[in-house]
């Protein structure tokens, strides 16, 4: 999304190298600290982690994937209009550009690139078009076709993140990042900024249209809770809804609040997150990752002291890429990922 608004004890980051099989290790992110709010932190991220720079250099760095088939990280650079393929041992390269805007004139906003990614069941990928409006898939051929633009004949905003459920819903976010104007903007159609199921028929359902800036997805491992991050710096928090077995949500709740968080000393605003299948979210918010139980309890954060977009697992699953401001970082985890 955007690089919105967006101290401290914990564990100095050491410098040695970090013994993982067949990982290659990375120079340790300077000035990132991990803090241990809770003893059940400790089961989910070592003691002795290092958080790692990958990466640096692009625009604002976004919807990190595991592309498994390929053994490499995607992730998106929105204002590049490109997605970034990083793999041990070989670094960054370019995957695909454009990856969100695909018209000819030049794009006037900030954000015309993808955002958020993931990989169906077939192991195409999924992405959030911010320019051309959509979320599309990229087919074997590479060439995209459009899975949802439209929601009762009026046009998305920007589509911004998204999570795959195992029956093949897709379920995604719409704030107005992507669109030139933002929030103000002339060409929006939609009065709200939604939460929508794209069903296997292809039918776009409105789940959630209370958000003030609907942004990170996720849904718990047993499929019974849906999380939405609010990127509003008024209202920075994170609902969670009961999902029901018809792909209907109940009414929501707060799942956790960081508005008294949000400062220039936290930069940052609550955005995209993931689950590990202990039902543990690993969200994205004010001042870098914070680690929540399936209770709503803060367990540990690991600042990164800049606005910070996503996170993502990979390898084998324990693994946490994170999407930092400009930067690509990564730590090894303890617990495994959804979906892994």
């Amino acid at each position: 999304m955007t690089r919105a608004l967006a101290v401290v004890s914990g564990l100095a980051l050491i410098a040695a190298a970090v013994p993982w099989a067949g990982v290659h290790a990375q120079a340790p992110a300077p000035g990132v600290r991990i803090v241990r709010k809770s003893p059940a932190f400790d089961a989910l991220v070592a003691k002795d982690a290092v958080v790692e720079k990958l990466a640096d250099g692009y625009a604002w760095t976004e919807g990190p994937v595991w592309d498994k088939a390929g053994s490499r990280l995607l992730f998106s650079d929105i204002p590049g209009n490109h997605i970034v393929a990083w793999a041990a041992g070989k670094g960054a390269s370019e995957f695909l550009k454009p990856s969100g805007y695909t018209g000819e004139s030049p794009f006037t906003g900030r954000e015309p690139g993808s955002n958020g990614l993931a990989f169906d069941a077939q192991g195409r990928l999924v992405l959030c078009q911010h320019g051309d409006r959509r979320l599309a898939r990229l087919e074997k051929d590479g060439k995209f076709t459009t899975l949802a633009d439209r929601y009762e004949g009026k046009r998305l905003n920007s589509p911004n993140d998204l999570v795959i459920q195992a029956n093949g819903d897709i379920l995604f976010t719409d704030p107005p990042y992507g669109l030139p104007g933002t929030f103000n903007d002339p060409g929006r159609e939609l009065p709200f900024l939604g939460v929508y199921r794209l069903g296997k028929d292809g039918r776009v359902t409105l789940l959630v249209k209370d958000h003030s800036a609907p942004n990170g997805i996720g849904v718990s491992p047993d499929g019974t809770t849906l999380y939405v991050a609010n990127s509003d710096p008024k209202r920075a928090n994170w609902m969670a809804y009961p999902l029901k077995s018809d792909g209907s949500v109940g009414e929501g709740r707060v799942f956790f609040d960081s508005t008294p968080w949000v400062s220039k000393e936290r930069p940052g605003l609550p955005d995209g997150l993931k689950l590990d299948v202990g039902g543990n979210v690993y969200a994205t918010g004010p001042g870098g990752v914070h680690v929540f139980s399936p209770k709503g309890e803060l367990l540990g954060s690991i600042e990164t002291g800049v606005p910070t977009a996503n996170v993502g697992f990979g390898d084998d699953g324990r693994i946490l890429y994170i999407t930092a401001n400009t930067a690509l970082l990564r730590v090894r985890a303890l617990a495994k990922g959804q979906g892994f």
